[in-house]
């Protein structure tokens, strides 16, 4: 789960990490009310909006006063912002985040974010803060620096925290107050079940203060049930329509820009699918985990789901039974294919527990579904299908 810039910063401020002033604004008649909370004379106006590359977008600007910060709020409330990330269609700025100026000196990156490869915590610094850290990793990859360190409780020792500021070259007062964010950084993601923390930039500014300028947040999903105080931050504004449907059923979906939906039980077995269709020339439509014991009702809803993506030409449906049984997904298919009046080619394999049965019932449901021996036959006649 992904949060807001400004209730990122908010965190980072309850644990301790050095934050700017700022207030968030939800509509553009509160900012005569909330500025006066903060004391410098310059701002920075902030769209708050989940994805990056928003200075670009013209989603971040810097502003002298306050009439000019009313005048630019105005354009910037409402306003389409179309990053690198948000894909073509763009995202609409709802919030805005209005933050005391700083007086920037140097901009550096640092992050931690959990190394699964290795299951330790890694921290990421590096010199080149303010940019995109997937561009420096890629033409200048010695200017970034990964320190990973053990799970524990009493957090990162004095070492690992010198091998992980080090890049930087601070001062001695500097070095007191990095070595507090690490473990601010490491508390956070540790007690509250992030995924990842990235600050981008971390500043010096002139009068030598260490400040996060900017932050992101990811939390992992999988923990959420037991982080209501991170739950009750999440904007449905911000996630995608089919996907909050999908949550509402318990399936695992993230759309994808292809034009083969996908139902699968299984993560592997979905990524093998969505890999062989790409294999054979297409591109999937989304990733959908039905699960292992899904009933015929969750079936039809995640049918439902990928038919009320329009790019969808044709649907692979991908069933190893275990727990799952073959006939149940048959009957929710065959339900929501009724129901919805199926215009588009249905590829479906069965194996497993009941297949003859699941077989059986596609077979006397009067609905063109185009029976596969295996997964590779599967994909070819998918393929083929939507041409």
């Amino acid at each position: 789960m992904n949060i807001h810039e400004y209730q990122a910063k908010k965190i980072l401020k309850e644990f301790g990490a050095p934050v700017s002033d700022g207030v968030v604004i939800l509509s553009l008649d509160e900012i005569e009310k909330k500025i006066i909370k903060l004391k410098s004379k310059k701002f920075v106006l902030k769209a708050q909006i989940h994805a990056g590359g928003r200075g670009k977008a013209g989603g971040v600007k810097l502003v002298d006063n306050i009439s000019d910060l009313e005048v630019e709020a105005k354009k910037m409330m409402g306003k389409v912002l179309v990053t690198h990330q948000t894909g073509p269609e763009g995202k609409e700025v709802k919030r805005l985040y209005i933050e005391e100026a700083s007086d920037i000196a140097k901009e550096y990156y640092l992050s931690c974010l959990i190394d699964r490869e290795s299951s330790k915590i890694a921290f990421i610094s590096s010199t080149e803060g303010g940019m995109d850290i997937e561009k420096v990793a890629l033409e200048s990859p010695k200017k970034i620096v990964t320190n990973k360190i053990e799970l524990k409780n009493e957090g990162p020792n004095d070492i690992e925290i010198d091998n992980i500021i080090s890049v930087f070259k601070f001062n001695d007062n500097q070095k007191i107050i990095a070595s507090k964010l690490i473990k601010s950084l490491y508390k956070i993601l540790t007690e509250r079940d992030a995924s990842l923390i990235e600050i981008n930039p971390l500043i010096i500014t002139k009068s030598n203060e260490i400040i996060c300028l900017d932050a992101k947040m990811n939390f992992d999903d999988n923990a959420i049930f037991r982080r209501p105080e991170i739950l009750k931050l999440r904007d449905l504004n911000e996630e995608n329509a089919a996907e909050i449907e999908a949550s509402k059923h318990d399936l695992a979906y993230i759309k994808l820009n292809g034009s083969i939906g996908c139902m699968v039980n299984g993560a592997g077995l979905a990524m093998a699918t969505m890999d062989i269709i790409k294999l054979y020339g297409q591109e999937p439509a989304n990733f959908l985990d039905v699960g292992g014991g899904a009933s015929k009702e969750k079936v039809a809803a995640a049918f439902e789901l990928i038919l009320s993506d329009k790019n969808v030409k044709g649907i692979l449906i991908n069933i190893f039974g275990g727990i799952m049984r073959c006939d149940v997904l048959a009957q929710g298919v065959v339900e929501a294919a009724k129901k919805i009046n199926l215009s588009v080619p249905l590829v479906v394999r069965l194996a497993g527990t009941n297949f003859k049965e699941g077989k059986e019932i596609l077979d006397k449901s009067d609905l063109k579904i185009l029976s596969a021996s295996d997964l590779n036959d599967a994909a070819k006649k998918i393929v083929e299908a939507i041409k």
